[in-house]
């Protein structure tokens, strides 16, 4: 549309069900490649994903006519689809229902982006549920713990 002009950054994490730590380091590179290949066919930029064996950290300029829910839900589903039809592991793959989305201004992005890209150093000092719950408690998100952390039934 003319006229129409965004700036919108935004940072998704989202975490495999129940948190198993089964993002293998041999493939989890490609599985991130493919998560950016979504992003930007949807219409939006990548601008980096990375995580370690449980969860996943995506930092994208996001296109004002693309609803976050639908990205996401195309971004899960597909990724989650390619590594079951690849067989990358040994039990059916999916990701835990839901995500954390938080908006940043352009200042952000050299910082944000060195904290997803150092995300295995990172997590050598601090847990992944330490992260998520600091990220919620940052950007004054109200939230229900028991929703959070999906434990195996």
């Amino acid at each position: 549309m003319a006229n129409t002009y965004h700036q919108n950054y935004l940072q998704f994490v989202f975490v495999v069900k129940y948190r198993a730590a089964v993002l293998d380091k041999a493939w989890r590179s490609q599985v991130f490649g493919v998560i950016g290949n979504l992003i930007n066919e949807a219409g939006c930029k990548t601008i980096i994903v990375n995580g370690i064996e449980d969860h996943v950290h995506c930092f994208i300029g996001l296109k004002p006519v693309v609803p976050v829910s639908e990205l996401m839900k195309i971004v899960k589903a597909k990724s989650s689809k390619y590594i079951n039809d690849n067989q990358l592991t040994a039990e059916r793959f999916e990701w835990q229902e839901g995500y954390g989305v938080f908006s940043y201004s352009r200042s952000h992005i050299d910082r944000v982006y060195k904290y997803i890209q150092n995300q295995e150093a990172h997590h050598k000092k601090q847990v992944f549920k330490d992260e998520y719950l600091e990220l919620l408690k940052e950007f004054n998100v109200e939230f229900d713990e028991q929703y959070i952390f999906r434990e195996p039934v």
